[in-house]
Parts: structure tokens; C-alpha cells; sequence
């Protein structure tokens, strides 16, 4: 008679893990607010791609049928959709999962009830698409540098851009940010002390401050800071952000392009003035 060895019991681990998500609250008439989508997603091109996306269905309460046709709407567009957010809702398995608890992601924490960002019309002084950022409700915020390596780059190119931490939360990033490259920080301001390649993207909690030539991407405020301020020695960039509100390359041409300017929150706009 032969006895198996009994199998080694192996311990599965879960470990909780944040990320920034974005939100898109889709309202009545959809025709106007997938024109405005799509207005903003042709002065950025690529700015859903490999983003979480969130759907938050509570303000235009569709049938389980119009849901399915929006997500399907929303991936010819190249976003995909990781959740939905509809009290009450029950949806087939065909459909993204239900997302229960989430809360929106602020400077001061994960508080509830921060104003929700109006989904924009797409002027130069429109609210871009979608909420700020939210992250899980045990979410702390974090700081994320991804960079992409290329072919024969250098060691130092490998392994991104030289940053250093300061307790007061903000990242000093001190070599050039190159195309590809994307820094988010959630603790604070954000100094580059070169330039930012076009291609690139800054997300910061506070403050963006680029020492040389801005021409990719920069959104300050990204969680919910009206105060934060974009400074550039040189503005080429591609698209400029504070609290959602956003302007693009277009709309910047013949009025602040190739000088120093900063960008910040003046009333019901994003303005950017030149900077002596």
C-alpha cells in the first residue's frame, strides 16, 4: 500500500493597492457631451490610453441596454471602461463590474462631497472631461513615476529621470523629462529643472515649475487644488491644466507661445499670462 505525501498548504496573499482612476459622469443630451468628449480627445490625443476610467452613471440613470451601447460607444474612442458607478443597479456579466464606496480624491485627504467637475464645452476656458482623479476608499495618495526606455539608451536614461524628495512634498526632478515619460505626483509641487519633452506629461497635486522648455503636458491642481500654478521659462507645450480646467496648443498660438508665462485659475477660467 502507498501513502501520498500530504500537499504543502501555500498562504495566498491579497494586498491592497491605490491608483489613480479618472471619471466620466456622462449627462442628458449625449450628443452634445460625446461631441464635447471628443473635442477634447482631438486636442489630446492618447490621454485615455492605459488610464483607468470610471463610469459614473448616477446623474443620467440609463437602462441596462443604454449602458451597454455607451461603453461600446466609449471604447471606439479608445477608453476603456474598468467599473461603473449606478446606485441600485444590477448588471449582467457582459458589463463592467459595479463600483461601491468609492470616494473622490482630494489634497486634504479622501473626503466625500467635493464638488463634482462639470464635464466641459470645449472652449479654451472649458472644464475637461470627466471629475478629478478618485482612488479606492483605503487609497492614500502616492507618488508614481513611469518612464519609458529606449533602444540604446544610456543606463541613466533606463532607469528615468534623477529625482529627489522634500518633506515638504515636493519632487525636484533634475535632468530633462523626455517624450513618453509621465511623472504624477499627489503629494505636492513638481520642479523640473530641464525641459519637458513633447509627448511627456506632469500631473502634480500643487504646482508645476519647469526651469526650461514646457512642450508636452502639464496639470496642476489635479486633485482638487484651485491655487496651483503652471511657471515655464518657455511655453511650446501641448495642453495646460489647473483643477481640470485645461487649454490647448491651438488655443495658445500667437498669444503665449515660445515665452515665459504661468497659468492659474482666474474666476470661471484657466488664464495664462506672460511672464517680464
Amino acid at each position: 500500500m502507498t501513502f501520498a505525501a500530504p500537499l504543502e498548504a501555500k498562504s495566498i496573499r491579497f494586498r491592497a493597492r491605490s491608483f489613480v482612476a479618472f471619471t466620466l459622469t456622462p449627462e442628458a443630451p449625449m450628443v452634445e457631451w460625446l461631441q464635447g468628449l471628443d473635442h477634447w480627445i482631438g486636442n489630446s490625443p492618447g490621454y485615455f490610453a492605459g488610464r483607468p476610467v470610471l463610469l459614473d452613471l448616477n446623474t443620467l440613470k440609463p437602462a441596462p441596454s443604454e449602458i451597454a451601447a455607451l461603453v461600446a460607444e466609449l471604447g471606439t474612442r479608445g477608453i476603456r471602461i474598468y467599473a461603473i458607478e449606478l446606485e441600485g443597479a444590477v448588471l449582467g456579466p457582459d458589463l463592467p463590474p459595479l463600483l461601491v464606496g468609492a470616494k473622490e480624491a482630494t489634497t486634504d485627504g479622501l473626503l466625500p462631497g467635493r464638488k463634482g467637475g462639470q464635464e466641459g464645452s470645449g472652449t479654451s476656458e472649458g472644464k475637461a472631461e470627466g471629475r478629478a482623479p478618485e482612488r479606492g476608499p483605503d487609497a492614500r495618495p502616492d507618488s508614481r513615476i513611469a518612464a519609458e526606455g529606449k533602444a540604446g539608451a544610456s543606463k541613466t536614461e533606463e532607469t528615468g529621470p534623477q529625482v529627489s524628495h522634500y518633506d515638504s512634498g515636493t519632487l525636484m526632478i533634475k535632468t530633462p523629462i523626455r517624450s513618453g515619460q509621465a511623472i504624477m505626483h499627489a503629494h505636492g509641487d513638481v520642479i523640473v529643472l530641464g525641459s519637458v519633452a513633447s509627448g511627456s506629461e506632469i500631473v502634480a497635486a500643487g504646482s508645476i515649475h519647469v526651469y526650461g522648455t514646457l512642450r508636452g503636458r502639464a496639470s496642476a491642481g489635479a486633485l482638487g487644488n484651485t491655487a496651483a500654478r503652471i511657471f515655464c521659462r518657455r511655453n511650446e507645450a501641448e495642453l495646460l491644466s489647473v483643477d481640470g480646467w485645461y487649454i490647448t496648443a491651438e488655443e495658445m498660438e500667437g498669444v503665449s507661445r515660445g515665452k515665459p508665462v504661468q497659468a492659474f485659475l482666474d474666476g470661471d477660467g484657466l488664464r495664462v499670462e506672460t511672464l517680464s
